[in-house]
């Protein structure tokens, strides 16, 4: 429409993490927005978001890997990148703690390789977006986390995401590189394929009449923040920087609930509440109880969620139903693992 201000059109982006839940969908987003993306790809996996949307076809992709520091630097080169959003990661509480090492190269080492990467390419980016995790505050005795409250990771995964978020902000204070942090709480919707995830994994054993697995006690407590909101959440942040360069942000829904409760509000969605889950109390290296106050956000952003739990567990119900239903579903290890 003639007269819109389309402040994506034409911008080149560089995304990792890009086949991932929140990659996939911020991908689409900025094709649609008009910007030029580009994306890391490690390994192609079926199924995904990333693959069923069309964007192979829409997006360039570099072949490569977050320990790849060369590769980072001649990408965000030779494409003329200006924005960077920084999602990828092993986001796996599990396979961290079976695999910390891994666990740090990519998260930890991952970020730094990147970001050294941007500041080699002086003043072109005009903005970094490092994904963090409200996993980085650790356990806390006050909740809901402020952005002021230590970062505090103690398990692994936690630690590896405490690490990188303060990464980021020394260089910033250090290089003045503009890079901004969000601090999401749980993120669920359509386009995750680790069926171990509680929404996933509830989802499909739902549509199989099969009881669902809690590797937990069914009792910790999370914030479950829709993709979606967590599209409009990134691209509010980056649309500021440089003004909010070396803040850190959180996002979430403002909904925290039991995993007991979240498995309920799936089956009830379904209108599958003559399910029962199994409860296995497996769970370790678990925070018991997590919160986000998002004030920051809504005052300093102007955002706010815009989806109830309830109604992203619709969207995200449809979207796996029809992924199922699908004859050219793989049937892998992406579905089955």
């Amino acid at each position: 429409m003639e007269g819109v201000v389309r402040p994506w059109e034409g911008r080149r982006v560089f995304v990792t993490g890009a086949t991932g839940l929140l990659g996939a969908w911020l991908c689409e987003e900025l094709v649609a927005r008009g910007a030029e993306v580009v994306c890391l790809v490690r390994d192609w996996v079926p199924g995904t978001h990333f693959a069923r949307a069309g964007l192979p076809a829409r997006v360039t992709i570099v072949h490569g890997d977050l320990d790849d520091h060369p590769l980072l630097l001649r990408a965000l080169n030779e494409h003329e990148i200006d924005s960077v959003f920084h999602l990828g990661a092993q986001t796996i509480v599990g396979v961290a703690s079976r695999n910390p090492l891994s666990t740090f190269e990519a998260n930890v080492r991952g970020t730094w390789n990147l970001l050294e990467a941007a500041r080699l390419c002086g003043p072109r980016i005009a903005r970094v977006i490092v994904a963090s995790s409200d996993k980085a505050y650790g356990e806390q005795e006050v909740l809901p986390y402020t952005e002021a409250t230590p970062l505090q990771g103690r398990f692994p995964y936690d630690v590896s995401k405490s690490c990188a978020d303060l990464i980021a902000l020394s260089y910033f204070h250090t290089y003045a590189l503009p890079v901004a942090i969000t601090r999401c709480g749980n993120l669920f919707g359509g386009g995750d394929l680790n069926f171990n995830r509680l929404v996933p994994g509830t989802i499909r054993s739902a549509l199989r009449g099969e009881s669902p697995i809690i590797r937990s006690n069914g009792r910790y407590v999370r914030e479950y923040f829709y993709v979606r909101d967590a599209v409009d959440a990134y691209l509010a942040l980056a649309d500021r920087v440089p003004e909010f360069a070396g803040h850190a942000f959180n996002f979430g829904s403002g909904e925290t609930l039991t995993v007991l409760d979240m498995v309920s509000h799936i089956l009830a969605v379904m209108g599958a509440t003559g399910i029962a889950p199994t409860v296995l109390n497996q769970a370790v290296h678990e925070i018991p109880e997590q919160a986000l106050d998002c004030t920051k956000a809504a005052r300093a952003l102007g955002w706010t969620p815009t989806h109830r739990v309830e109604a992203g567990l619709r969207e995200t119900v449809a979207w796996y139903a029809a992924l199922l239903r699908d004859p050219r579903t793989p049937a892998g290890h992406s579905l089955d693992a």
